[in-house]
């Protein structure tokens, strides 16, 4: 792919072609994926250097098939027809959120087609950063339960929820207890977030495995709640987390509430795979259309920017 960058996953050598033809086949103009991460290089180092690790904690090894600079990843996006993307970096501790919200909206600055991204952390300092970020053209944010290990009702986040919920800006919100349960992972939190903020907008990520049937009630009962694709119906993830066939049919009916998420770079797959596995649900071209473009286009409000 890159000279001197060793391959990890088997691409289709024509995987550009394969993917546009997915969208084009549905009359849609690209992609909108929610779920993707750019961040600075000594944290992505270190995110790639937990999952080279997965193998020996799990016993699965988790290749990386797009370790790569990330212009490189980024022209990668945009020649798959991915018309929006996102820089989602998270903290693991305090005093970091702030500074990972520099980097990541420069970035979307000057890179085409990535939506301005930023974070934030349960500390006194949360809400000022957050709305600073918000002034600064942040149209999405990442929150990460289980890497941060907190608790998202947590009263120095009250602030920023109520932010987020006035501004109708999308959190891109880890909190299932998949591929691995936190201390403050599942259903619990993010409900008694909702019972506070009732609007708030957001993303559960991975469909909030393996909480499906949990989420999706959230999803269905609060206007604001959305759940993403990343790695859900994946032949890593379905023999560990698979999403219950009992649970298709509201899927099917939550058609306006389900976005594209890939999780790229760090994923053990092809960029195609994730879209075959959506497709391959059958559930219908214009559930599709939504969950490929129009949803996401809404919640990142594509046609505002």
């Amino acid at each position: 792919m890159v000279p001197g960058v060793p391959c990890e996953v088997d691409l289709p050598p024509d995987e550009p072609a394969l993917v546009r033809r997915v969208w084009d086949d549905l009359g849609l103009p690209g992609l909108v994926d929610v779920h993707t991460h750019f961040m600075p290089d000594r944290v992505q180092q270190k995110v790639w250097a937990f999952f080279d690790a997965v193998e020996e904690r799990t016993g699965t090894a988790w290749p990386v098939a797009y370790r790569l600079p990330d212009e490189v990843r980024a022209e990668r996006l945009r020649a798959y027809g991915v018309r929006a993307f996102t820089a989602l970096a998270y903290p693991h501790k305090p005093d970091m959120a702030a500074w990972l919200n520099d980097w990541t909206l420069a970035f979307a600055d000057r890179t085409p087609g990535c939506v301005g991204s930023a974070t934030f952390f349960p500390e006194p300092g949360a809400p000022a950063y957050v709305a600073a970020a918000l002034e600064a053209g942040a149209r999405v944010f990442k929150a990460h339960v289980q890497v941060g290990a907190y608790d998202p009702s947590d009263p120095l986040l009250d602030g920023v929820w109520g932010l987020l919920a006035e501004a109708g800006v999308p959190t891109v919100i880890h909190a299932g207890s998949g591929p691995h349960p936190g201390r403050f992972t599942g259903p619990g939190p993010v409900a008694e977030v909702l019972r506070r903020h009732p609007d708030l907008p957001l993303v559960v990520a991975h469909l909030g495995m393996p909480e499906y049937d949990e989420f999706l009630t959230l999803a269905e009962t609060h206007r604001g709640v959305h759940l993403d694709t990343t790695m859900a119906f994946t032949d890593y993830i379905t023999p560990s987390h698979p999403f219950p066939d009992a649970l298709l049919g509201r899927l099917a009916a939550a058609g306006d509430k389900i976005v594209l998420g890939t999780d790229f770079p760090t994923i053990p797959h092809p960029y195609l795979h994730q879209l075959e596995a959506v497709v391959g649900l059958g559930l219908g071209e214009d559930w599709l259309r939504a969950v490929l473009h129009d949803n996401g286009a809404r919640l990142l409000r594509l046609d505002a920017a």
